[in-house]
């Protein structure tokens, strides 16, 4: 039987479906057809007969630093075009605050070669259009975690919101108050810089909460390290999108969850982990996983 379109996430098999391929953080191989597997992405395309005219990856964040191969990453999910759906990650925006000048680089960054790229502008450029977050057949996804009070349909609206302020041609002043940890809760009386600090924070870096929706950054272990009060993202009671299924990165600590209504897919490449994939097709999924050689120490 001829094999099906793979569209961008997760699941499985019938030759007329549409299918979507989510592919979580640190995709660091410069080339997919390269005979040499250096950390997973081709052995994604080889294994699943991956064709750009036919097929779409949807990929949740962080496409940039840490990982080997930054520059060519970014060059390869460019040449894919419509075929490949990004989502912007906490290390994405780093590396767009280090480009103007208002972050300096980490010790265990690995930007250099991207920034010094003669087609750095440009991939930068087409870096900050990408989203913050996106619905497709019903599954909302996002980089890292969504707050308790807010639907599917005020995460989308809430991401659009902030999107002119990165995409603007001067966006200094954006990435100069995007860093900071307060507020630690939603509030529609927000404001400005205040209210996209947020947004950010919630859609890219989020972990834990408390039932009220204060976040938590400073705790980056697992879910059995939870501080008093505080819970995953995912658990708070109550929450108003746990009727939607929901694809997330971000958490290697956590690895990987495949429950009903949620999918988490960071299962740390760039410690040596997997780089873990889901193929969904109707009620079924399918994993995918690529062992990877290690590129960083943790807490490096």
């Amino acid at each position: 039987m001829a094999k099906a379109p793979l569209m961008s996430v997760r699941m499985a098999i019938s030759k007329k479906s549409i299918q979507f391929l989510l592919v979580s953080k640190h995709v660091t191989v410069p080339d997919w057809r390269c005979a040499r597997l250096r950390c997973g992405f081709e052995a994604f395309a080889l294994t699943l007969d991956f064709s750009p005219s036919r097929d779409q990856l949807v990929l949740l964040g962080d496409l940039v630093n840490r990982g080997p191969d930054s520059l060519a990453v970014l060059r390869r999910l460019q040449a894919l075009g419509d075929a490949a759906q990004c989502l912007l990650g906490n290390h994405d925006l780093h590396a767009l605050a280090v480009a103007c000048g208002v972050r300096p680089a980490h010790t265990s960054d690995t930007l250099h070669e991207l920034l010094a790229a003669p087609d750095a502008a440009q991939l930068l450029d087409w870096l900050r259009w990408r989203e913050l977050a996106i619905v497709k057949d019903g599954i909302l996804m996002v980089h890292a975690g969504v707050l308790p009070s807010w639907d599917t349909t005020k995460v989308i609206a809430l991401s659009a919101a902030i999107m002119p302020a990165i995409r603007q041609k001067d966006s200094k002043n954006f990435f100069q108050s995007m860093y900071g940890n307060a507020p630690a809760a939603w509030s529609e009386d927000l404001q400005g810089q205040a209210r996209q600090r947020v947004i950010i924070n919630a859609l890219t870096r989020l972990r834990f909460c408390s039932a009220s929706g204060e976040m938590e950054f400073a705790t980056k272990e697992g879910t059995g390290a939870a501080p008093a009060g505080y819970m995953p993202w995912f658990d708070v009671p109550g929450r108003l999108t746990s009727n939607t299924t929901i694809a997330f990165g971000h958490w290697s600590t956590l690895g990987l969850v495949n429950r009903p209504n949620l999918i988490a897919l960071d299962t740390g490449c760039v410690w040596g982990g997997c780089l873990s994939a889901m193929q969904v097709d109707g009620g079924r999924r399918e994993l995918i996983q690529v062992k990877c050689e290690q590129s960083q120490k943790p807490n490096a």
